[in-house]
């Protein structure tokens, strides 16, 4: 029975530990968005987030994501948003291992958004 108890409980200890990168930073990064002119609606995937000047959480994705800038009378703008590798990851490899780099892979949490702001200048239409 003591053997099983030491079993179940390094079991939880060891899954406990693994999508390091999703417990400890979550899934979604808040970043700030600003544009000349100001009053530009901020758009992620096709869906409205916020009006600039602004502060919107953008959930973490492994692909390539970016955001549209539009406001009436001016040239809408895509932006692409950078990421980096997210350091915190690295205690999925030497506590998790491949369970928990999948999960954060699947979370988007091996990166982060970096920068955290972005200003965009937009162009009068002619």
């Amino acid at each position: 029975m003591k053997n099983k108890l030491s079993i179940v409980l390094s079991l939880g200890i060891v899954l406990s530990t693994t999508s390091c990168a999703t417990i400890f930073t979550g899934t979604q990064d808040s970043i700030t968005f600003t544009s000349t002119p100001e009053g530009a609606t901020v758009l992620h995937k096709g869906i409205e987030k916020c009006v600039t000047p602004c502060t919107t959480k953008i959930p973490r994705a492994l692909s390539k994501q970016t955001v549209t800038f539009e406001k009436e009378g001016f040239t809408g703008k895509e932006v692409k948003l950078t990421k980096t590798f997210n350091p915190v990851t690295l205690l999925n490899i030497l506590l998790g291992g491949a369970i928990g780099v999948g999960i954060d892979a699947a979370t988007g949490s091996l990166t982060k958004y970096s920068p955290k702001k972005y200003d965009v200048a937009l162009e009068a239409k002619q």
